[in-house]
């Protein structure tokens, strides 16, 4: 050692001396010993363990077994055992090999099963697997909330806000007032409602509350309460009012599995009473949520996996459903029968991503196909289509509906776009149609109500108007589908995502109402959105992460 750490030592010996002399201990002095300072540290403290449960049926899983050779399971031999302790040993072992089989092919199946579409009613307990009792008791809280109030879909006049010559300018002021009162809305929420890429929306009518339901990529159901009181901001991070999360929202994993192959593709809400929500997905089943029992309940599903479900709707009275697949099919279910008594018709050789039935006149159904064609459908006369059922001939299939006289009572009408459609939809009145085309352009139709009391074809007709839009969404953003307000009493108007990440809201007429957009607080394209069904300065979106806006006047 050097010279420096010899003196050192010296020290130390000469100082521990000295203390000794004067009998002072360093616990004297209020210096912690080593050791007493490895006992008063105190351990940080630890997040209480969740109870991992299966995926899909919500029972804990069984401790997981640890590794162990393979070699030392194999049984000791013994070298002077007798030919009968031998036959004995080895039917015991034959007999352990057959059980160990069995618990194999049973955990095999069970894998297998988790991967299954379930088709068994399931509860809140099991939707919500992820929730704890707390946010079970509050979500049921909300439920008797809504039922406490029937919300019938209210049904637009067909005649309502159409202005001859001699109105222009009445409709000129009612236009101007619209756009003052949307222009007004502003990003009052945003929250993580869903995990994964948002892909269809529903705005509940309750007009005391801003309840929102998302569908998400992976088979869950967000519910957001956009302005339920949230937890109190830190006042010593400032920043967190711009990051926190507002409201409140509970994830149900209403589809399974909890992948791609599970996507909602739709939520309605009951048009009788709006106290149930139904959900389709890819998964090829239909469920409804109750809210007055908290149960879902399968309502409809098909075997085939080639067939992907993307769109419902029903008419006003609630009893029936139409079901548009990739198949090309256009399904009809009686929700007062049993579902193997569902009727198919194909109506298209591709996928029919949207349909849509006319509110007042629910007879008269719209389908949006990639075959490019918006068309029409009388459904009184779709049995028509049966006799076509086993022709191959796209050619033959296509003279028949729009030559024949047959085809013309039973395709009303068809018009062409330059792509595949991803949407079309009938506004409130049964009146307007808005169609959202992978060509970049959304068209907006005005039809007399007049037409579907003949019984001829529609007479030819082009768009009342056509706006450029970018609808090149890739792979990794939701489709556009431009969705018209369900609110009656105003000015029909859609809402629909743009990709510089801002609201667009256009006339009937597709004249640009409001064009929302917040850049310091949303960077992501809200390619999903909906509108409140009674308050007019209301709409939600959703982008491709799962999170969730909700536009209002900020003094609202």
């Amino acid at each position: 050692m050097s010279n420096f750490d010899d003196e050192r030592e010296a020290n130390i010996a000469r100082n521990k001396a000295l203390l000794a002399q004067l009998d002072i201990s360093m616990s004297n002095l209020g210096i912690p010993t080593p050791a007493e300072k490895a006992k008063s540290k105190a351990k940080p403290v630890q997040p209480a363990k969740r109870v991992k449960r299966e995926r899909g049926t919500g029972t804990p899983l069984p401790a997981r077994e640890t590794r162990s050779s393979t070699r030392q399971k194999r049984p000791v031999i013994n070298p002077n055992e007798t030919p009968a302790q031998k036959k004995k040993r080895e039917k015991e072992e034959e007999e352990a090999r057959r059980k160990e089989e069995e618990e194999r092919l049973e955990a095999e199946e069970r894998e297998r099963e988790a991967k299954r579409p379930r088709h068994q009613d399931l509860d809140l307990d099991t939707l919500g697997e992820e929730l704890d009792d707390s946010q079970i008791a509050t979500l049921r809280a909300n439920f008797e909330l809504v039922l406490k109030t029937v919300h019938p879909r209210r049904e637009g006049d067909p005649d309502r806000f159409t202005f001859d010559d001699d109105g222009v300018d009445q409709e000129a002021e009612v236009v101007s007032d619209l756009r003052k009162r949307l222009g007004k809305m502003k990003v009052v929420a945003r929250a993580k409602v869903c995990t994964d890429r948002i892909y269809s929306a529903a705005y509940h009518p309750e007009p005391t509350k801003d309840l929102i339901f998302f569908g998400d990529k992976h088979g869950q159901l967000g519910i957001w309460d956009a302005r339920a009181p949230s937890d109190a901001v830190d006042d010593d991070h400032p920043k967190s009012k711009d990051t926190k999360e507002d409201g409140k929202y509970w994830r149900l994993q209403a589809h399974w599995p909890a992948t791609s192959r599970s996507s909602i593709s739709s939520v309605k809400f009951d048009p009788r009473d709006a106290h149930s929500v139904f959900t389709s997905a890819y998964d090829r089943t239909i469920r409804t949520l109750s809210f007055t029992s908290g149960i879902s309940r399968e309502i409809f599903s098909t075997s085939d996996e080639r067939i992907l479900i993307h769109s419902i709707d029903l008419p006003p009275t609630g009893n029936e459903m139409w079901i548009s697949d990739s198949g090309g099919s256009l399904t009809h279910l009686d929700l007062r029968e049993d579902k193997s008594k569902a009727r198919y018709y194909g109506v298209s050789t591709q996928k029919v991503g949207s349909v849509s039935i006319n509110p007042a006149n629910p007879n008269f159904l719209l389908t949006a196909s990639n075959n490019r064609f918006l068309r029409i459908w009388d459904a009184r006369n779709l049995d028509l289509l049966k006799t076509l059922d086993d022709e191959e001939n796209i050619q033959v299939i296509e003279d028949f509906l729009t030559k024949s006289e047959d085809g013309s009572s039973c395709l009303k009408s068809s018009w062409e776009h330059g792509k595949a459609i991803n949407s079309a939809y009938w506004d409130p009145r049964g009146r307007s149609i808005v169609s959202t085309c992978y060509d970049d352009k959304l068209r907006f139709w005005d039809v007399d109500p007049s037409f579907m009391t003949r019984p001829s074809r529609f007479p030819t007709s082009r768009p009342k108007n056509d706006v450029s839009h970018d609808c090149q969404t890739g792979r990794w953003l939701t489709v556009f589908k431009a969705q018209w307000s369900p609110n009656p009493d105003v000015y029909p108007h859609i809402t629909v995502g743009n990709m510089l990440h801002s609201l667009d809201i256009y006339s009937c007429k597709g004249e640009l109402l409001a064009s929302l957009s917040d850049p310091s607080r949303i960077t992501a394209v809200q390619a999903v959105t909906c509108s409140h069904p009674s308050v007019v300065e209301r709409a939600a979106s959703g982008n491709g992460s799962g999170r969730c806006v909700l536009w209002a006047p900020v003094d609202s």
